[in-house]
């Protein structure tokens, strides 16, 4: 007998994985965040109590949890889209767990059960950026932006570097550690670039921070697709708000360009970089995060 699924129940009762939820060495403290496509819990490794995140696969279009935590396909319809997504899901954790670095969250294992993946990541204290932004005790400062991004765009080399772009960097994706120490979160959308194989990909586009060849098929994604990212958030730092999107910009341009946005309140070289980075065409963008953090650096 086929089992009977309702979404508003399932919503309700099932949505995550309850306090006190045992899978593989780990236990389940609490819900610490939420998306489309993925749950993030609070947890405690077994053995030493020690905490950690844990990423769940659970794409709510595609899939629900049952009443003893197995992550199925809604229907025979959504069970190719779902089985795409949690292998993209598990070749993202493989990535993450091989970058290691400072600035981006530390994947220390990943596993399958209950017919989803899971990843587990050292868990770090912090704000995100756009909470940050949001917060008027915070003073928006030339030392203080340019010490985030700084330390960011290292991070976002090393990415580089490894022929991946992130293609999903904004200010909710940047968690902000003590000391203003930014550390860059959610890999959902990384790819490799130049993409040889041309095969088919989910597209996560995000309003006021994809660049316009996110945004289509033919044009070639690479690091700049990242710098635009990074530019965008910058710019968002100083406004308060998100930016206008890239695709509006390029039928007709209204955004104020930094340099006459804060003349006089701020330096000339910090406004140029990231009206730099925010240049609608690719090819006229910084290439590479090395180039960005010159342009932030050159205080002459």
């Amino acid at each position: 007998m086929a089992e009977y699924y309702d979404p508003e129940t399932y919503q309700k009762q099932w949505n995550y994985l309850q306090s006190g939820t045992i899978i593989d060495q780990y236990m389940v403290e609490r819900e610490l965040a939420h998306g489309g496509f993925s749950s993030v819990y609070l947890a405690r490794q077994l053995e030493d109590q020690v905490q950690v995140a844990i990423k769940e696969y659970l794409p709510r279009k595609f899939a629900h949890r049952t009443w003893n935590n197995i992550v199925t396909p809604h229907s025979e319809e959504t069970k190719p889209s779902f089985l795409r997504g949690r292998a993209l899901f598990f070749e993202e954790a493989k990535v993450l767990a091989n970058l290691k670095h400072h600035n981006i969250v530390n994947v220390i294992n990943f596993f399958q059960a209950n017919e989803t993946v899971y990843m587990v990541m050292v868990y770090d204290y912090g704000v995100t950026l756009d909470k940050v932004i949001k917060n008027p005790k915070i003073k928006k400062t030339e030392q203080l932006l340019i010490s985030i991004f700084n330390l960011l765009l290292t991070g976002i080399d090393i990415i580089h570097q490894q022929k991946m772009i992130h293609l999903d960097i904004k200010p909710a994706n940047i968690l902000i550690r003590p000391g203003f120490d930014p550390l860059l979160l959610d890999f959902g959308a990384i790819r490799e670039f130049p993409d040889t194989n041309k095969s088919p990909y989910t597209k996560v586009l995000t309003k006021g921070f994809s660049p316009v060849e996110q945004c289509t098929v033919a044009s070639p994604l690479g690091p700049w697709t990242d710098i635009y990212a990074v530019g965008a958030s910058m710019r968002c730092f100083l406004d308060g708000k998100i930016p206008m999107p890239a695709l509006d910009r390029k039928t007709e341009e209204k955004m104020i360009p930094a340099v006459k946005a804060y003349k006089r309140k701020l330096p000339e070289y910090l406004l140029k970089a990231i009206d730099w980075a925010m240049e609608i065409e690719p090819e006229q963008r910084p290439q590479s995060a090395e180039e960005l953090q010159d342009a932030l650096s050159n205080s002459d």
